[in-house]
C-alpha cells in the first residue's frame, strides 16, 4: 500500500518554511480563527480560495462544491454558512464561478457521470441546479455561440447563487440584526488566474436582487 510519502514531505517543508518566516505562526493560529471572508467555490482543484487570494490559513473559510451551487436543501451548506454568520461573523461572502467548470459543461451537454444508474441520478439532480438557471436565462444564452453560452452560464450561475445566499434565513437574520455583511458574486479565469467582479455585490444597505 502507498502512504503518499512525498505529500508528507511537502507538508514538513512547507510548515518549516512558514515558521522560519513567523515562528509565533501555529501557534497563534491554533488559538483562534478570525476570517473575514467566507468562500464558496467550486470544487475544481483548479481553484484553491487561499493562493488565488494571496490569504493566509486562517484567513478565509471555505466552502465548495461541484459548480459552487447553494441549495436551500444542502445541509452541509448551511451549516458551513451559519457557522461562517453566526460564530466567526464573517463581513464578506463571496460566491465565486470559474470559466470551464466541469459542472457547468457537464450540465449543458447533459452528460451522464457514474457507473451505474444511483451514481448517475446523483449528480444529475445536482445538475439539475444548474439547468434552471440556464432555463431561467434562456432567452439570453439562445443566440449566443458555445463558447459565449458556457461563459455566460458560468456568470449567471454565479449570480443565481448570490441570490440563493441573501434569501436565506440566515443571512437574512444577520441583516435584521444590523450585521455587517456583503454578498459577493466573483469569476474566475483558469487561463489567466485573475478574478472578475460580476457586480452582484448585495449588502444591508441594498435592496436584495431576485
Amino acid at each position: 500500500m502507498k502512504k503518499l510519502e512525498h505529500l508528507f514531505k511537502n507538508n514538513t517543508d512547507w510548515a518549516e518554511k512558514i515558521k522560519a518566516e513567523n515562528p509565533n505562526f501555529f501557534k497563534e493560529l491554533a488559538e483562534q480563527q478570525s476570517p473575514e471572508y467566507l468562500w464558496i467555490g467550486c470544487s475544481d482543484s483548479r481553484v484553491p480560495a487561499n493562493q488565488l487570494l494571496s490569504l493566509a490559513p486562517g484567513e478565509v473559510f471555505v466552502h465548495r462544491n461541484i459548480a459552487n451551487v447553494v441549495v436551500h436543501t444542502d445541509i452541509n451548506c448551511l451549516s458551513v454558512l451559519q457557522f461562517a454568520v453566526d460564530v466567526l461573523k464573517v463581513k464578506h461572502i463571496i460566491v465565486c464561478g470559474h470559466y470551464g467548470c466541469g459542472g457547468i459543461n457537464a450540465a449543458i451537454n447533459k452528460t451522464k457521470h457514474g457507473h451505474n444508474t444511483r451514481e448517475a441520478n446523483l449528480i444529475d439532480n445536482w445538475l439539475g441546479h444548474i439547468e434552471d438557471v440556464a432555463r431561467f436565462h434562456k432567452d439570453e444564452l439562445q443566440n449566443l455561440n458555445e463558447e459565449q453560452y458556457q461563459q455566460r452560464l458560468c456568470e449567471l450561475n454565479v449570480i443565481e447563487q448570490v441570490n440563493n445566499v441573501c434569501n436565506t434565513s440566515i443571512v437574512n437574520k444577520a441583516w435584521n440584526e444590523g450585521a455587517d455583511l456583503t454578498v459577493h458574486g466573483w469569476i474566475y479565469d483558469i487561463n489567466n488566474g485573475i478574478l472578475k467582479d460580476l457586480d452582484a455585490s448585495t449588502n444591508t444597505s441594498e435592496k436584495r436582487k431576485h
